[in-house]
């Protein structure tokens, strides 16, 4: 299986997906951005937002004013109007219908926004928009999503989802992040 390899064929970075946000943000909030600006936004040096910004420019992404103020080109703003989107959409599945704390899914969110196909996020648009609407079988759906567990109790080999081992169970079972050290 290769499908790691399809990493390289997004579009930006994660990091540079945040440089593109920050400045977006910056633009939206005091009406210019500068290298300054979107390290202090992104609590990385000067140094770091500068080396990517640079890369972010020669990509056409980000372009520069006489003044030296930052601003997204349309393919930049068409990247972070996506990565926005996407994040919401992840959200809005983790915490809304998942159940998951939103702090959780605010940071689950942000791993994938940049990673995920649109073609899945339009189907999972497509899942929120039914599990949000007033149809019966929806409200069937949620009210029994609401009561099943999260262990089926069947042995591996038996469960159509887990044919050796129980996959919830070893999902659970991998180490997080160790937030002193990943800052």
């Amino acid at each position: 299986m290769e499908a790691w390899k399809e990493f390289g064929l997004n579009p930006v970075t994660h990091s540079a997906a945040h440089h593109l946000v920050a400045i977006e943000g910056l633009v939206e909030e005091f009406g210019y951005a500068r290298v300054t600006d979107v390290a202090e936004r992104l609590a990385i040096t000067r140094g770091s937002a500068s080396i990517t910004i640079k890369s972010l420019r020669q990509r056409g992404l980000v372009a520069t004013d006489p003044r030296g103020f930052l601003h997204l080109t349309q393919e930049g703003l068409r990247i972070v109007r996506g990565v926005r989107a996407r994040n919401s959409v992840m959200q809005k599945l983790f915490a809304d219908i998942l159940g998951v704390d939103e702090k959780l899914a605010s940071i689950d969110a942000c791993k994938i926004e940049h990673l995920i196909s649109g073609k899945t996020v339009q189907r999972i648009t497509r899942l929120l928009r039914f599990m949000e609407s007033d149809r019966p079988e929806a409200k069937k759906f949620r009210e029994a999503l609401a009561h099943f567990g999260d262990h089926c109790g069947q042995d591996p080999g038996e469960c159509a989802l887990c044919p050796y081992d129980c996959l919830a169970m070893q999902a659970a079972e991998m180490p997080e992040r160790n937030d002193e050290s990943n800052g």
